[in-house]
This record gives C-alpha cells, sequence and structure tokens, in this order.
C-alpha cells in the first residue's frame, strides 16, 4: 500500500465499475484540503454511512489534523477500539454477545472470527496492524461526555466564558454568540425564547453582553443573580423594571435557580472546561480526535450542548490565522434536528455561519444524515463535496437532487442518472460528487482500522476510558476552571480564599488617612440569612509594558493581584497571592451598606507599609511578568505574544501541511501535461499495434501500468487521471504485446509502446521520489522549541496603587465564600 497520507490525500476506497458495482484498480483518493469546502454523507441505514465517516476521520487522523466528532448515536465511540496486533484477544471485550448467540457461537469463537475478519478485509484494502498502530500513534483519541461522568465530562454550565477579542471585533459574530447561549439557556429551562420578541431572551442577551464587554466571565449563579439585579438600568429605551418587572423577572431566576439546584445537573458543572483549541490539540500540540458522545441527552439538552459547542468552536476559529489547507475538522454523525428546513433554532444560525466561514480558516465541516428531507438544502449549497449512499424513499431522493443541484457550479448535472445510480447503489458503495469535478465517481469503502463493534453503552464508554482520565482530562483551561470553581464554595485552594481571619468581625476599623484603601466590587449573591464581611488584603495594581523590536512585540498588560497580609516578618509576599480578573478602575472606594469588619495587622494599618510593599511589587512584578516565546527551527518560526505552546505546535503542523500541499500541487502542474500527452502518444501507437489482431499475453505489461496509477492519480488528481484512461492505456497494452509475437512489423509498433510506456515508468519513479520528499512527517508535537524570555525593564512598569483591599466574603449556614 502506498503511503498516501504523505501526499495530502485521504484513502477512502476503491473504485467500482459504473454497471457492475465490482471495484477496479484505481484508489478513491480525496485531497484532504477539498474538505474545507465541507462536505456531506447522505445515506439510509445500513447503506454504509458509519464505516465511510469513521474511514474519514481516521484519514484526518494520519494526516495529524484534528477531529472534534460529535456522536449522537454511540458508533463514533469505536474510534477508540483499534488493535495493531488483531489478536483474537483484543477483540473478545468487544463483541457483541447476541450477534455470536446468534451464529452459534461462544464469545470467544465470535471474537477469533472477528479478529480473521478485519485481518482479511484490511488485507484485502491493502492496509494491516502497521497502519492501524500508525493511526495510534498519530492522535490522542477520547471520548467526552457532557453531563455524564461515563467518559470525560465537560463543564457547560460552569461558565460562560467572555469571547476572544477577535470575535468581539465582529459584529455578526459577537451577536450569534450572545443569541445562541441566551437561547441555549432558555431551551433548558423550557422557554422558548424568540430573540427578537422574548422578553426572557432579550435580558440574558443584555445581561451577557454587559459582563462580556466588560470582558467578565459568568457562571449560572451569577446569571440568576443578574437576572434579579441586571448589571444594567436600561433595554433599549425603557427602564429594566418597566420592561420586565422584578417580580416577573423573579420567576425567571427561580427557574435557572432550580436548575442549579437539581443534582440532575451536578454533571453539567463538572468536567474540563469547553474549550475548543484544548478539544483539539493536547497541551504539548498532538491532534486530538474528540469524540463528544450526546447520545445520552434529551432533545432540550443536545440543543443546549451543540449551541454551545459550535459557539466556541466559532470563537476559536476567529483566533486562527487564515489558510488554504485543513487546519481541523468538526463532523457531526447526525444532523437531523440541527438543521431543518424551516424552524430556525440556535444550532441552525450558528452552523449556517460555520459552512459560510469556516473555509477561510481551514476548517472542514462534514455533516451527516440519514433524513434528507428534514435538512436545509439551502444552507447545505456551501459543500462542495457530497457522499451520496443508497436512499429508499421517492421523496428523500429528490430532495438531495434539489440540494445537489443547488450545490453543482456548472450545468453538467445529469439528475436522472443520478437518481437512477442512487436507486441501485450496493451497501458500503457511494457516489462521491464534487463541484470541482465534471463527473462524479463511484466507489466501495475501504476497511477501517477501528473495530466497528456497534454503539457504545455508557458502561463501554466507562470501560475503554478507563486509565485515560487523568492524562486527558486536564487540557489547557482547567486551571481557569478550578479557580472559578474554587470561588463557588467554601473549600477554597488559593493563597488568598484560604487567608480567612478567624478574628471577630465588627465596625469597619478606623486607619489614619494616609493609608489607601479600595473596595473589591460585590458580584455574587449570598444564601438566605448570609451576611457580609469585609476582610483585609493587600492589593496591587500596574501596567506593563513589554517591548522587542526584534520578536515585533509592542503590547500591554495589566494586573491587578491580591495578596494575604500575615503578621510576621514578611507581612506581604506577592508571590502568595492571586491576580484577579478585573480592571484597576473597577476597584470600589466605598464598602457596601451593612457589612461588617474583620480587624487588620498592625503592618496593615501602617502607612509606611505601603511604601515597602511597591517597592516589592515593582520587584515581583519585573520577575513574573516576562512573555515567553517559542521559537523553531524547521520551519524557522517564532510564536507571537500570548500565543501557548499548544497553539504555536498546532499551528506549525498547520504550516508544514500548507508546504506539503504546494509542493503536491507544483507535482500536478509540473507532470499534468506531459502525462496526458505520453496517455495520447500510447493509445495512438497501440491502436496501429491492435490492427494486427494478434494472441498474446500482456499481463507484464498491464501490471506496470495499474501500478503506477495509483500514485499517479494521488499526485495528478482524478481529472488528470480517470478511471477511463487507465483503463484505455492497459487495455492497448495488453494488445500491443500480444501482437508482438506474430510479426515483425508489429514488433517495431510494440517497441514504440514499449518505449512510451518506458517513459511513463520513468515518470512515475521521478513523482514517487518526490513525494517521499515531500512526504517526509513534520510532528509538531515533538519538534524542538525554544524558549525565549522577553521581561519588562524597571521604566516598563507603572504601578497605579498598592493599598488595603477590603475583599467581600458571604458568612451563612454552609460555611464562608468570597463574593467578588
Amino acid at each position: 500500500m502506498q503511503d498516501f497520507e504523505r501526499l495530502g490525500s485521504f484513502y477512502l476506497g476503491r473504485d467500482v465499475d459504473d454497471a457492475s458495482f465490482k471495484p477496479a484498480e484505481p484508489l478513491c483518493l480525496v485531497d484532504a484540503k477539498d474538505l474545507t469546502t465541507h462536505a456531506v454523507i447522505v445515506g439510509m441505514t445500513g447503506s454504509g454511512k458509519t464505516g465511510l465517516g469513521i474511514g474519514l476521520i481516521e484519514e484526518a487522523a494520519i494526516d495529524k489534523i484534528p477531529v472534534i466528532a460529535v456522536d449522537p448515536k454511540g458508533d463514533l465511540g469505536n474510534l477508540l477500539l483499534t488493535f495493531p496486533s488483531l489478536a483474537a484477544s483484543d477483540f473478545r471485550p468487544w463483541v457483541d454477545a447476541h450477534a455470536a448467540e446468534e451464529q452459534g457461537l461462544d464469545a470467544d469463537a465470535f471474537a477469533a472470527k472477528q479478529s480473521a475478519s478485519w485481518k482479511q478485509g484490511l488485507a484485502d484494502s491493502g492496509q494491516d496492524g502497521a497502519r492501524v498502530q500508525r493511526l495510534k500513534d498519530a492522535a490522542e483519541f477520547a471520548i467526552y461526555t457532557p453531563g455524564s461522568s461515563a467518559g470525560i465530562p465537560i463543564s457547560v454550565l460552569r461558565s460562560f466564558g467572555a469571547p476572544p477579542k477577535a470575535l468581539a471585533d465582529d459584529a455578526d459574530a459577537w451577536r450569534e454568540r450572545v443569541q445562541a447561549t441566551a437561547t441555549g439557556v432558555l431551551t433548558l429551562v423550557g422557554v422558548d425564547g424568540d430573540p427578537m420578541q422574548s422578553r426572557e431572551h432579550i435580558l440574558l442577551g443584555a445581561i451577557l453582553e454587559t459582563a462580556w464587554k466588560a470582558g467578565k466571565d459568568l457562571d449560572l449563579s451569577a446569571l440568576v443573580a443578574g437576572i434579579q439585579q441586571p448589571p444594567m438600568t436600561q433595554v433599549g429605551v425603557m427602564d429594566v423594571d418597566s420592561f420586565f418587572p422584578p417580580k416577573e423577572r423573579f420567576a425567571l431566576a427561580m427557574k435557572l435557580n432550580g436548575l442549579l439546584a437539581s443534582s440532575a445537573f451536578q454533571a453539567w458543572t463538572q468536567g474540563v472546561p469547553l474549550d475548543a483549541g484544548a478539544l483539539f490539540h493536547t497541551d504539548a500540540g498532538k491532534p486530538r480526535v474528540s469524540v463528544v458522545s450526546i447520545a445520552h441527552l434529551s432533545d432540550a439538552e443536545r440543543m443546549f450542548f451543540m449551541s454551545m459547542l459550535l459557539a466556541e468552536i466559532i470563537g476559536w476559529m476567529r483566533t486562527q490565522p487564515g489558510t488554504g489547507t485543513l487546519r481541523a475538522m468538526l463532523y457531526i454523525d447526525e444532523l437531523f434536528g440541527f438543521m431543518p428546513p424551516t424552524a430556525s433554532p440556535p444550532s441552525k444560525v450558528l452552523l449556517l455561519t460555520l459552512l459560510k466561514q469556516a473555509r477561510a480558516f481551514g476548517l472542514g465541516v462534514v455533516l451527516v444524515t440519514q433524513n434528507p428531507v428534514d435538512l436545509d438544502y439551502k444552507g447545505l449549497s456551501n459543500a462542495g463535496t457530497w457522499f451520496i449512499g443508497r436512499l429508499q424513499t421517492e421523496r428523500d431522493k429528490k430532495r438531495l437532487m434539489d440540494g445537489l443541484e443547488g450545490a453543482q457550479a456548472s450545468g453538467d448535472f445529469d439528475r436522472g442518472k443520478m437518481e437512477q445510480t442512487i436507486a441501485s447503489l450496493p451497501k458500503r458503495t457511494f457516489i462521491l460528487h464534487s463541484v470541482k469535478e465534471t463527473k462524479a465517481q463511484l466507489f466501495s469503502t475501504r476497511w477501517t482500522l477501528s473495530y466497528l463493534a456497534g454503539p457504545m453503552t455508557r458502561e463501554q464508554i466507562k470501560a475503554v476510558m478507563d486509565g485515560k482520565r487523568p492524562a486527558m482530562a486536564s487540557p489547557k483551561g482547567a486551571a481557569r476552571a478550578a479557580a472559578v470553581g474554587a470561588t463557588d464554595g467554601a473549600a477554597a485552594s488559593s493563597p488568598v480564599s484560604a487567608a480567612a481571619s478567624s478574628a471577630a468581625a465588627g465596625a469597619r476599623p478606623v486607619l489614619a488617612p494616609a493609608v489607601p484603601q479600595l473596595f473589591l466590587p460585590l458580584a455574587k449573591r449570598g444564601e438566605a440569612g448570609a451576611t457580609l464581611m469585609y476582610k483585609p488584603f493587600a492589593a496591587g495594581a500596574a501596567d506593563i509594558a513589554l517591548t522587542s523590536t526584534k520578536y515585533n512585540i509592542n503590547e500591554t498588560q495589566h494586573l491587578v493581584r491580591l495578596s494575604p497580609i500575615a503578621d510576621g516578618a514578611v507581612p506581604v509576599d506577592w508571590s502568595s497571592g492571586d491576580d484577579l480578573e478585573l480592571e484597576a478602575s473597577s476597584l470600589e472606594t466605598t464598602p457596601a451598606d451593612g457589612a461588617t469588619f474583620a480587624p487588620v495587622t498592625k503592618a496593615a494599618g501602617d502607612a509606611k507599609s505601603y511604601d515597602k510593599w511597591t517597592k516589592s511589587f515593582t520587584a515581583y512584578v519585573k520577575s513574573s511578568q516576562a512573555i515567553t516565546l517559542y521559537a523553531s527551527k524547521a520551519p524557522k518560526e517564532v510564536s507571537k505574544p500570548g500565543e501557548s505552546e499548544r497553539d504555536f505546535r498546532a499551528r506549525l503542523q498547520v504550516i508544514a501541511r500548507e508546504g506539503r500541499d504546494g509542493g503536491v500541487q507544483k507535482l500536478r502542474d509540473k507532470y499534468a501535461t506531459k502525462v496526458t500527452a505520453l496517455e495520447e502518444r500510447i493509445r495512438l501507437a497501440s491502436a496501429r499495434v491492435e490492427k494486427e489482431q494478434a494472441d498474446a499475453s500482456a499481463s507484464k505489461l498491464q501490471a506496470a501500468v495499474s501500478v503506477g496509477s495509483a500514485i499517479l492519480g494521488a499526485v495528478l488528481g482524478r481529472r488528470a487521471m480517470s478511471v477511463s484512461n487507465i483503463g484505455r492505456i492497459s487495455t492497448a497494452a495488453r494488445s500491443a504485446t500480444r501482437v508482438a509475437k506474430e510479426s515483425g512489423d508489429v514488433g517495431r509498433a510494440n517497441e514504440t509502446v514499449a518505449a512510451l510506456q518506458q517513459q511513463l515508468a520513468d515518470i512515475q519513479a521521478e513523482i514517487e521520489a518526490k513525494a517521499k520528499e515531500l512526504g517526509a512527517d513534520f510532528d509538531a508535537e515533538t519538534a524542538e522549541l525554544t524558549e525565549i524570555p522577553v521581561k519588562p525593564k524597571g521604566t516598563d512598569i507603572t504601578v497605579h496603587t498598592v493599598s488595603l483591599a477590603w475583599a467581600p466574603h458571604w458568612q451563612g449556614a454552609s460555611g464562608e465564600t468570597p463574593a467578588w
């Protein structure tokens, strides 16, 4: 089997004869970059969609392209069932006992049969256990289960994070994110909120927008508090209470509070954060295949999660540089309900955005369905590649034809012939219809490298993920979730939260006017009966200018840091504090009414302490606030300010892939004309020989042509090296050799054919050699990086204040919780 993944081509199967549907010699190869214009897989139950889709994801993983695969049915978890040794013992835990019983076999015998079947299937498609191992090594595979601990849970309700700056700068994308989040939350509590008319939707949207514009993340409890006490005074031209009276707002708040208090939804607040970057890559930059299983969720829960996931992916997408190569793939295994032809659920708006805009960022979207009549084909007209399996009903075929006609750029679409072909397709046979090709291609799917055991149960997901959670449940962003979690309960682990004073609270201490005092804003509501108490901390706020002409850095960082004040020789140790996610301007000068105050230490009450703490704060900022850049020798690149190692390694992989794709295109440009001209010369020379009507075997020449056809097809594309061209060359070559044994004149003609054939073989060898040079695997995960620290100078630091900061805490029956 040729190493086709080195050429940026996905090996999906073999071409089949248009009439007999029997497999032909040429392989079905799809350019990876063609999928940036998106793809649709359509076929009835039993058509082989799952095998085709899993094969497509496997090819992406081998090519180091990360995938988020949404799994509403439970089939995609099979991607984790990869057994390089193909031993029966590997299959044994996953075989279907009922299937074994139906065949009169025990589980062990059935596992042995499955093992033998997989060995033979892989061999027949030119694959083996070594390619299975390559798949396992190429990416990290995991199953994520929002709302469940069966796989890796995803925390969605914990935090509605502020969108990245790139999204804030795009008014349409910003509006879509706000609307999708508000609609998703309301869907969970059974409120059908129209974005234009629903008071509930407009209020939630305004709360989200106000917080996000201030750069603040929200959680569900903050939303509940925001509904009761909105952070804005007006909605449109009306004051908040007139637009949505407090009593009616309270009813909405109670619905969300019920959701927050429900034990059934606690799983939604646990797990790794919903972070598209972390779902696509590990911290080390290795591609991930993240199977997101939603089979266990209700319809409302699915819509909520899909809205949040799609919004997160769009936000991530807009932070990526543009590219013409395939950077990542989003695969949705069943589109039913998410993109209907008439209604407009939040998922539909977001999917339409992806289909229209994701191409520019190298994000390919693959959508799968068995219900063609339930799709919005106007939206799917943006898909450039269609894989069509057998369809049963005339209604399904009619709707599909309407969609294909809308997607076809040229006027060569033969509707009648396409309908006839679709009706007669056998299992595992598909029509590949691309807007870039003038003719559709029939192919049968290759054997999957993964064992197709059927839909996975929760117990099976738990079993396959055993041992994977500790290594895979800590993508970047978990630290942020931990920090949020620390403010949600009494058992806080940060130095600041742990600095609770046990002294009795009382009136506000009377301090000298020279002692600077500020108050952290009250941002969280306490439980019923809770009292508010302020505790003293040291707070420092500074701006840090980081500049480097060499690395094109010119940016300013804002820092607000809170540190406990101790009684020892070093009252304030800034390294033991916490950074606050707020601006210095949001610190207040007066406390909330009715609060009590903890006593201050002697050092905190001494105005001279703050001069000392200002110096130590400046020294801390100078030593700790450096930017770390990463440099790569090949390709020669330096990371951007704020770009994590994970994101930099992912970008390096895309750069390497762009170079490879560009090299393949150059090969095509260089050789396509030569090959086409040589094909024609061979055809004409062979036609002369065929007139002599002689018999002979042409197996040797036939083999030479067929062997070269695969690599030529991979490099030159389907257009340059079509099935019919290869068949013509092979047939003519067989006749040429037959005649050569019978006549001297024919012998000379055959020498001409042989000479031309040798030229074709020489081109084949040259292309293969150059292809191997292009295919030198670049692995971003193992690429050597050099760290480059960019530190601020003393003159680059502007300290705005070092003050006594009063931090509010709620004290209630369940303990003490920070209120800022």
